[in-house]
């Protein structure tokens, strides 16, 4: 039998714009439907458990919310005919990648077979939730939501949804909006040939080099790095590699 036994320490609330939850796939379950659907809460921590659960059931009032406080009890109960709808398993502030979290993690999810776990946690990063559905998780509920999205978020999964918080796959968009940005100032900034001389001297080509590979004279090549140097203000070609190294990291 496998304990429950994460500690927990409150993480400050993350921005409001992290509220929102993607859903792929599946879709909300009829109402005649719901009350037949019981979920089961795990949290250790008996406070936060009993908010989480009369929250939870103010929100999907056709729903029966169960709780326990370790997948021991859980699964002690279960052996007594309690087959939930889906899991909310609550790591809290745990790293899905720590060791015991996922040994907890793994073990519930190979044991309850085709029943939908969802992960509830104190982070939205994107690499933690990825871990959680790598485990097999169905659904990934950051502690920075409010109770409706949560409720919602159970029932989509229930439904045959998985779940991840937007904000997580937002956050990985603004990251690489900010990586492409600079390539898109240097192609709005050089000719397409000169684009071309700026790449091979990112890699540190020599001009003869650079002449043989792009089918250009030595002295063509040496009127590409001087406007090149004109547009990005550079003074010597030791500059112009720094600078392109900055607008065109690897």
């Amino acid at each position: 039998m496998m304990e429950m036994s994460l500690t927990s320490t409150a993480s400050p609330p993350r921005p409001a714009r992290n509220a929102a939850i993607r859903v792929v796939g599946g879709s909300p379950a009829p109402a005649e439907d719901r009350a037949e659907h019981s979920v089961v809460v795990i949290d250790h921590r008996e406070l936060e458990r009993e908010c989480l659960v009369r929250g939870l059931a103010s929100q999907a009032p056709a729903h029966k919310f169960l709780s326990y406080a370790s997948v021991e009890q859980w699964q002690q109960a279960s052996a007594q005919g309690v087959q939930p709808s889906a899991i909310l398993l609550t790591i809290a502030d745990k790293r899905i990648s720590d060791p015991r979290a996922a040994e907890i993690i793994t073990g519930v999810i190979n044991a309850v077979g085709s029943v939908p776990v969802i992960m509830l946690a104190d982070t939205d990063e994107l690499p933690q939730i990825i871990a959680a559905l790598q485990y097999g998780a169905r659904g990934f509920i950051p502690t920075n939501v409010g109770l409706r999205v949560a409720a919602e978020a159970i029932a989509m999964t229930i439904a045959g949804g998985v779940f991840v918080p937007a904000s997580s796959v937002l956050a990985v968009s603004e990251q690489l909006l900010e990586y492409q940005a600079p390539q898109r100032q240097g192609q709005n900034l050089f000719t397409d040939r000169q684009m071309a001389v700026v790449e091979a001297l990112r890699r540190g080509r020599a001009n003869k080099i650079i002449a043989y590979e792009l089918n250009l004279r030595e002295s063509t090549v040496k009127v590409h790095i001087r406007n090149i140097m004109r547009k990005l203000n550079a003074t010597n070609r030791t500059e112009v590699a720094f600078k392109i190294r900055n607008m065109f990291p690897e």
